[in-house]
């Protein structure tokens, strides 16, 4: 598909905000993200905050039927991963890694991540979250997607941005062009792959 029909039909992008903490700064990060995503004619944003989708904190026993306002909830968010073409997570680094909430969204789907890109926003302090970018990778690989190689690196993220929760830095617009970029490539890539051979896990 050419870079005209992307831009008629665009890549849908979850904007996934994967710290539930109080007080976290995800909000303030995906935001900035998701302006980036809207600043382009080739993708759109759909902003998945697991403090609004909350599911369940104890892993379901997925031989029983599930009750009924568990089932919703796994339901309503796996629409939402299942039409997306493509991901961006939104995390901070939490004693070297990510945060729980976000190993459980993972964990609770399966077919939603296959053969979709992911990219990363992290934040932190002097590490900007890398390390749980680095573990996210594997986990990711274990579902079948492809991980962006270029992130963006939030170090010391309370300083990097304004009142407005705009960056302080031109050096973190640049980042997330250059990941959204290869982002883009590998949506519009597997999804036009998926049309004519449908991927098997």
């Amino acid at each position: 598909m050419s870079a005209q029909n992307h831009q008629n039909n665009p890549l849908q992008v979850a904007v996934i905000i994967g710290s539930t903490r109080e007080g976290r700064f995800g909000p303030v990060v995906a935001d900035w993200a998701i302006s980036h995503i809207d600043g382009r004619d080739d993708m759109t944003a759909d902003r998945v905050d697991l403090t609004e989708t909350p599911l369940p904190s104890v892993f379901p026993d997925f031989t029983r039927p599930l009750p009924e306002e568990v089932a919703t909830r796994i339901g309503a968010v796996a629409t939402r991963l299942s039409a997306a073409d493509a991901f961006v997570v939104v995390t901070p680094e939490y004693n070297h890694s990510f945060p729980a909430p976000l190993k459980n969204l993972i964990d609770l789907h399966n077919e939603q991540w296959h053969a979709k890109p992911v990219g990363f926003v992290s934040y932190g302090g002097l590490s900007g979250g890398l390390r749980a970018v680095e573990h996210l990778r594997v986990v990711f690989a274990e579902v079948h997607s492809v991980t962006i190689r270029n992130t963006v690196s939030l170090h010391n993220a309370g300083r990097l941005f304004d009142a407005g929760g705009r960056p302080t830095d031109p050096a973190s617009d640049h980042a997330a062009k250059g990941m959204l970029d290869q982002l883009a490539w590998w949506g519009g890539t597997l999804r036009d792959a998926k049309l004519t051979n449908p991927y098997t896990a």
